[in-house]
């Protein structure tokens, strides 16, 4: 897909989604950004830097160059790690200015209108809507299930069509029997009620990792809360963000805004980090829009990642052992936007009898960054085999992280590349460290006389 010129060769960023000068011109070129950037330290080259890239956004601005397929190539091989914005001085928000140059991009590209209408399908008629999505997520299990994958793989009739399509399907996750779903149910706190809480089910996570979502609920109220899994919610619209369709993410986080400001609770709690960081975020996306904006800024300020939340809450001690090794991914939002590195591992550290490994570069990027592993799979790959170079350097038999991204990418790698290891949540850790619910307790009640149980949002506009 290639972006087209609008009028001629060099013009600069125009569009409502422009990046911002005052953010733009932060940058004071000192060079802190390149050892924390994936594609720099794998490339060596200026470009793929987080300064390179600020450089072409400023020429762009000035009408030195236009946004043609050579520089927008740049600005699509980043991952949107936002790993400079740890080691940046500066303070320059690469989040937000790498969000708005793909909103610029996107409105000039002139892509086939195969691919159009493919990605079309994919981000606007079928992520949004969680019943779409299901169904197709079925269609996959099915496609396991009834041996399709197996005769697919042993034809490599994929290849003959397209190369990048058959390593797409080679990346297909399992697909759990069962689904997470958000219909307004309520597991109640086991012991003593320490918090109130709302939980975002979100949009791939419940359907991928189900169980691994049960285990988080089960967490929360081991831990004394009332775990409300809010009715009328669905996708954060953070891959939106990231491929330049904001007026969709735009649309997603009004109706998570709608759906959790409805609720009387203490924190919406998020176990993906994605999520999380683009929900703390939403003040931005929506600040041009008077209904919602102060709405926004009040729901990121209750949005609480699951590890920050229960460090913060003081956590309830697990009583059984469990002798792992364990070395720990940090997941790039929840360490560069979200700033949460020490949460997951003072976690770790409370199950008795785990030890805990540190790897080398933790915290650099594995290489999913949400459509990434679609759009740039060779450098997607090629960062990941760096990342499981560090995995089996550190010796650890499991692999803990928090994001579903990251634990679907780091599976691969783990069959791909090795070490064989166990990748799993934090969360799934602790689940198994607490053991079976006391008896008695109950797993969850549905709220009645309450309309926002029945609303339908399979079915929401976007």
């Amino acid at each position: 897909m290639t972006p087209s010129p609008r009028g001629s060769p060099a013009w600069p960023f125009s569009g409502l989604d422009a990046p911002a000068e005052s953010d733009l011109y932060k940058c004071v070129h000192c060079g802190f950004c390149l050892q924390a950037c994936p594609t720099y330290v794998e490339t060596g080259l200026e470009t793929e830097s987080p300064r390179g890239r600020i450089a072409l956004m400023k020429a762009v601005n000035e009408g030195r160059v236009g946004i043609s397929a050579a520089v927008s190539g740049h600005w699509d091989l980043c991952i949107q790690c936002r790993a400079c914005e740890s080691a940046c001085p500066s303070g320059v928000p690469y989040g937000r200015l790498i969000e708005a140059t793909m909103a610029e991009v996107e409105a000039q590209r002139k892509p086939s209108p195969l691919s159009r209408a493919a990605a079309n399908l994919l981000l606007r008629r079928i992520l949004p809507h969680q019943g779409r999505l299901a169904m197709a997520v079925s269609g996959l299990r099915l496609y396991r299930k009834l041996g399709l994958q197996w005769a697919v793989r042993k034809t490599r009739v994929l290849r003959l069509i397209s190369k990048s399509l058959a390593e797409m399907e080679l990346t297909a996750p399992e697909v759990p029997s069962r689904a997470f779903k958000a219909k307004g149910q309520i597991i109640p706190a086991v012991g003593e009620q320490r918090a109130r809480v709302a939980l975002l089910s979100g949009c791939v996570m419940p359907l991928v990792h189900g169980p691994q979502m049960d285990a988080v609920t089960r967490v929360l109220a081991r831990n004394g809360c009332e775990v409300i899994v809010t009715a009328g919610q669905g996708c954060c619209g953070a891959i939106h963000s990231h491929v330049g369709d904001l007026e969709t993410a735009r649309n997603l986080a009004r109706r998570n805004v709608d759906a959790f400001l409805g609720e009387p609770v203490d924190a919406v709690v998020v176990a993906s980090a994605g999520c999380g960081s683009r929900m703390k975020e939403y003040a931005h996306l929506l600040e041009g829009d008077d209904e919602y904006s102060g709405r926004a800024k009040r729901l990121g300020g209750m949005v609480k990642d699951v590890h920050e939340f229960l460090a913060n809450l003081s956590l309830v001690p697990p009583e059984r052992a469990l002798p792992y090794r364990v070395t720990y991914q940090d997941s790039c939002h929840l360490s560069h936007a979200q700033r949460i590195t020490e949460a997951p591992r003072e976690l770790l550290r409370a199950i008795p009898g785990l030890e805990l490994v540190e790897m080398a570069d933790s915290t650099r990027c594995c290489g999913a960054g949400g459509t990434y592993t679609i759009t740039q799979r060779e450098f997607s790959l090629r960062v990941l085999r760096s990342k499981m170079d560090n995995v089996r350097a550190s010796g650890a038999e499991m692999l803990a992280t928090a994001n579903p991204g990251c634990v679907l990418q780091l599976q691969q790698g783990a069959a791909q590349f090795g070490p064989p290891v166990e990748v799993r949540y934090v969360t799934d850790l602790l689940d198994e460290a607490y053991g079976p619910e006391p008896r008695g307790a109950s797993t969850s009640r549905r709220r009645k006389n309450n309309k926002r149980t029945t609303v339908n949002n399979n079915e929401t506009n976007v």
